[in-house]
């Protein structure tokens, strides 16, 4: 295996872990919001856009969904972007438009 590959567990991801590798404290079960998160849109039935605090920090998280016990719960697939990184999208966001018509 490469050294580009990494084993699941391995990841340090903003929304992930934290910087010691460990898992962040899981939250209790809510309803479709979090106490700290707006959901800005739902993409499909089980991604959704959402702008959220996380350690301090304003995050644009758009991440998949699952249901537990008839609730809505967060998956481990999906990512948070700071706010530079969403700025950096949004500059592109023409860009993006134009591939994805030269693709389609």
């Amino acid at each position: 295996m490469s050294g580009k590959f990494k084993r699941k567990g391995d990841d340090n991801h903003a929304s992930d872990a934290d910087s010691d590798g460990n898992a962040p404290p899981k939250k209790s079960a809510k309803s479709n919001d979090d106490e700290d998160g707006i959901v800005v849109c739902e993409i499909s039935k089980n991604r959704r856009v959402s702008v959220r605090s996380w350690q301090g920090k304003v995050m644009v998280d758009i991440r998949e969904f699952y249901v537990k016990d008839g609730k809505q719960m967060p998956g481990r697939k999906g990512i948070s972007l700071t706010m530079d990184q969403w700025k950096v999208l949004c500059e592109h966001a023409e860009e993006i438009d134009q591939a994805v018509t030269e693709n389609t």
